[in-house]
């Protein structure tokens, strides 16, 4: 297996964990844009994701939007493997709402 399939798959896997404010579990879709970059979309229990993951080796970095517009960030860390010819990846992650529209504006 080459070491960019797995890097991009486990980035993909950690995407759901990376990209949710809260815990949540489901699957996602990464494609690679450059070496070690990768845009995906995922869809679990806390919703549907889009964003852009970084990573090298198994840990990964994203950043990501959700449908109800809450930006989230966070760190993961996955693995993939080869089934039937498709890379199939499982990833835990941590992550925090760095926007949320819904919230009111502090008071400068």
């Amino acid at each position: 297996m080459r070491p960019f399939l797995r890097l991009t798959h486990s980035l993909a896997a950690a995407s759901i964990s990376l990209l949710s404010a809260c815990s949540s579990v489901g699957v996602g879709v990464s494609v690679p844009l450059l070496p070690g970059v990768s845009i995906g979309v995922g869809a679990g229990s806390g919703g549907v994701h889009l964003g852009v993951g970084a990573g090298v080796g198994p840990v990964g970095v994203g950043v990501g939007v959700n449908q109800r517009g809450q930006v989230g960030a966070g760190v993961g860390v996955g693995t993939s493997t080869n089934v039937g010819g498709a890379q199939v990846g499982v990833g835990v992650g941590t992550g925090t709402t760095i926007y949320d529209p819904a919230q009111p504006k502090a008071n400068r």
